[in-house]
């Protein structure tokens, strides 16, 4: 039999160690586990990080830039369109425009294009 075992030598169990001495050798087995266990990684999903978005909120963000410039491209043809009496030239026109927009600001957004420096002063200063 191995050295830990709590029964005395005749098996009969006399020779029990106290709650205070079991207690202490529990903690101390936790403490060595403890040392000698790897560390968890650390679990991504309860914390993201602050300075990153969330993937769904970069596809709303898609998904709003590019339907904003084709509504707005649609209601500016169809108010040219009331204004000016050309009846589907207006809309047809700046709808297109409008899609073009949009696809421009997805593409600028996703990082597509490089961002404008617009801390640089004018040309020639």
């Amino acid at each position: 039999m191995s050295g830990n075992d709590p029964r005395g030598k005749d098996g009969t169990g006399e020779g029990q160690p106290a709650d205070d001495d079991l207690s202490a050798r529990l903690k101390r087995l936790e403490m060595q586990i403890d040392r000698k266990r790897p560390a968890a990684a650390p679990d991504l999903s309860a914390r993201q990080d602050r300075g990153q978005p969330s993937s769904l909120g970069v596809a709303m963000r898609l998904s709003t830039e590019f339907v904003a410039g084709v509504l707005a491209g649609g209601l500016l043809g169809w108010g040219c369109d009331r204004l000016l009496g050309t009846k589907p030239w207006g809309l047809i026109v700046l709808l297109v425009l409008g899609f073009a927009a949009g696809i421009y600001n997805v593409m600028r957004v996703s990082g597509f294009f490089p961002a404008a420096d617009t801390k640089k002063g004018p040309p020639g200063s």
